[in-house]
């Protein structure tokens, strides 16, 4: 057991990353009070049967009244609506962050709702299966991961130092960040390969019935890989792409005009090339595993 950090969490959406988050929470001692809001009667119904909560509540204002930290923990498509719905009721002081994947339109559709006298720090861990609900949630899957956090100029330092400390509780490591340059880095880390594989798997999908059933049968690592990423919550990763469209796009045109390099290389025989940026590539691979995000 931590000391207490918070008296009063409330997680809003008790998804994957909110389940896992409120395991951490309760496992280590870091609030006297942990609260989720869903709109799912199911998910309220498990995360009780769960005990990962104290209480779960179909009711917005209920579940943030007096609530020092609030975490919105929905597809980033309903936080606008969520913070309009919860301002009112927030309490002067509390903290609102979020564990969303874009980080700008978070800063555009939360920041400015936020009543005066709350603290506004968003937040990414960079943590996640293809698994979602309450049941999927572990404590450990912070363990070793980096979370993003990107405060707004100004933010008070006290509220951010809370919340470094919650995520270093969880077994993160803490960066702070810029909320433009994180969707630069994560379009390229993370949304594009979600597009590749959403993209191969949706080829293979309309292949003639006959190719399509030996694809799955002799699925090999390569193909595997790709459905396990494309097995993602589809809502949580259609508002990612809505949302952070323009580095999406960016680097999708860096990546088409390579692919087209590649393909050029491949007709033309040009074994040198392949060659050589295969072995660039690997390079890659080695200083993921150096630096333990394998």
């Amino acid at each position: 057991m931590m000391a207490v950090l918070f008296q009063k969490v409330a997680i809003l959406g008790i998804g994957h990353i909110g389940s896992s988050l409120a395991r951490v929470i309760r496992q280590r001692g870091l609030a006297a009070q942990l609260v989720t809001y869903d709109v799912s009667a199911v998910h309220r119904l498990k995360a009780m049967e769960l005990s990962i909560v104290d209480a779960a509540f179909d009711s917005l204002a209920e579940a943030v009244k007096e609530a020092d930290l609030v975490i919105l923990a929905t597809p980033v498509g309903s936080y606008a609506d969520l913070t309009a719905a919860m301002a009112p009721d927030l309490m002067a002081g509390a903290i609102v962050t979020d564990v969303g994947s874009v980080k700008l339109a978070v800063v555009r559709d939360v920041g400015p709702v936020l009543p005066e006298g709350v603290h506004f720090v968003p937040g990414h861990p960079i943590a996640g299966t293809e698994f979602s609900g309450p049941e999927s949630g572990f404590a450990e899957l912070f363990q070793g991961r980096w979370c993003i956090l990107t405060p707004p100029s100004g933010t008070d330092e006290a509220a951010l130092a809370k919340l470094v400390a919650l995520w270093e509780a969880a077994g993160s490591m803490v960066e702070i960040m810029e909320a433009g340059h994180h969707d630069r880095v994560l379009a390229i880390t993370s949304h594009l390969p979600h597009l590749i594989a959403y993209t191969i798997v949706g080829t293979a999908t309309d292949l003639e019935t006959s190719l399509q059933q030996e694809v799955v049968k002799f699925s090999a690592s390569g193909f595997r890989d790709f459905t396990r990423i494309a097995a993602s919550d589809p809502v949580m990763w259609r508002d990612i792409f809505l949302n952070n469209r323009e580095a999406v796009l960016d680097v999708l045109q860096r990546f088409h005009e390579d692919l087209t390099a590649l393909q050029r290389a491949i007709r033309w025989g040009e074994g040198d090339k392949l060659q050589d940026l295969f072995t660039r590539t690997r390079a890659i691979r080695r200083s993921i595993i150096d630096a333990r995000q394998a």
